[in-house]
């Protein structure tokens, strides 16, 4: 569709000032009084906006709609978005039978068994980092000393990646999720990043370990089921999305516990691992990062709350307002780690539900168990306001988060 009028509102919708952890307030509303309507987009066209909880899950199980970024209609939210979406097919851009194929080819790796056997390898990893920052300057940037590490070093650890390198994919990571900017220089990044995987699947090859890469090389390429660079995209998605959703939900999830303190205090106190899990959750729901939220496109007809949506038309699943719904959460916009808010939308929903969401836990898990309890005075280092957030990026956070003890 490109005869949006000018009172259709341009998605993304910008967060309100002062209000940096919550939905944009326009989007609220919308949750409210029209919960499937109209926004536009860059280029012009605009698709349907879904932000109410049960029509988001029922949208994002319902095999009608589609996440190929190839059929017309699909909606790109700006320049650097569509080329990303449409040069880098990965498994957040297939759907099934090839979606079912590639997505078996890993699942094991991110089962909750194996993934709780890392707790104690990502236990010393968030020590050890600990450890050089109470022996280092004080203040300091918790974003760059912390909680970036954390995350780049466990899925490097993963996946067989040298962490040697990560001062390289963390930089290209940060070209290829910026929202804003050049799509070539993006595309640049993504092909360099192809390029070194690809050299890294033949290492593994040669001399496989006990890692994903190892065994996707000698599983997958050996015997041509794939390609180096059909391993490489894939890997890619891991590497870049284990790592960055993570990271942010670290330090915007440390930001918004500075900012309250008695919930801080609950999960240093507690010692109970039930209520760091339940924190966590909370965390997840209260922040939903993924700031480009899910995006579809109907293959048929069909009716998302009391709405006809036709076959070709974009659709924007909002999950920031979905976990947010009263319907789905009491008093949803007060955060509570007390609360059971399993049931929350932060890793998406249906056959396109993040796969490594059982790692994502155990990290955080972790970390918010760890880090208040070694370092308990851990306080903001300027004041909350005047923290700098990333309202352009793929994955919503704060760009640096100055902290003392």
């Amino acid at each position: 569709m490109t005869d949006a009028s000018s009172e259709t509102p341009m998605f993304p919708i910008a967060r309100a000032a002062g209000c940096p952890f919550d939905p944009p307030p326009e989007l609220s509303r919308n949750r409210e009084q029209a919960p499937v309507s109209r926004v536009r987009l860059w280029d012009g066209s605009t698709a349907w906006m879904v932000t109410r909880y049960a029509d988001v899950r029922a949208l994002l199980a319902d095999p009608r709609v589609s996440v190929d970024v190839a059929q017309p209609g699909f909606p790109h939210t700006n320049a650097v978005s569509k080329a990303r979406d449409t040069q880098m097919k990965t498994l957040m851009q297939m759907d099934a039978p090839e979606h079912i194929t590639n997505r078996r080819r890993l699942t094991a790796e991110f089962m909750v068994k194996r993934v709780e056997a890392l707790r104690p390898t990502i236990q010393q990893i968030v020590d050890d980092l600990i450890d050089d920052l109470l022996a280092g300057p004080n203040p300091v940037d918790l974003v760059e000393a912390f909680a970036l590490p954390v995350p780049s070093m466990v899925i490097c650890e993963l996946l067989g990646v040298p962490y040697t390198d990560r001062a390289y994919f963390q930089r290209v990571a940060g070209e290829l999720l910026m929202d804003q900017g050049d799509p070539a220089k993006a595309m640049a990044a993504s092909e360099e990043l192809h390029v070194y995987l690809e050299n890294l699947v033949e290492e593994r090859n040669a001399e496989p370990g006990d890692n994903v890469f190892s065994r996707l090389a000698v599983e997958q390429y050996r015997t041509g089921a794939m390609t180096r660079r059909e391993i490489a995209t894939l890997g890619q998605l891991l590497l870049v999305a284990g790592h960055d959703t993570t990271a942010n939900t670290i330090a915007l999830g440390t930001a918004l516990l500075l900012a309250h303190p008695e919930q801080l205090a609950a999960i240093r106190d507690s010692g109970d691992p039930a209520l760091v899990a339940r924190a966590v959750e909370e965390l997840l729901r209260y922040l939903t990062v993924t700031h480009t939220e899910s995006r579809r496109v109907a293959r048929e007809d069909l009716v998302v709350g009391g709405q006809l949506i036709r076959q070709g038309e974009g659709i924007i699943a909002v999950k920031s307002t979905a976990n947010r719904d009263p319907a789905a959460f009491s008093d949803p916009d007060t955060l509570d780690i007390h609360r059971g808010a399993r049931h929350h939308v932060a890793f998406g929903y249906g056959a396109h539900q993040c796969l490594g969401q059982p790692l994502a836990r155990v990290e955080l898990q972790v970390v918010f168990d760890t880090l208040f309890r070694r370092i308990p005075t851990l306080a903001p280092a300027v004041p909350l306001e005047e923290l700098t957030f990333k309202p352009n990026a793929v994955f919503y956070g704060v760009r640096d988060l100055p902290v003392t003890w």
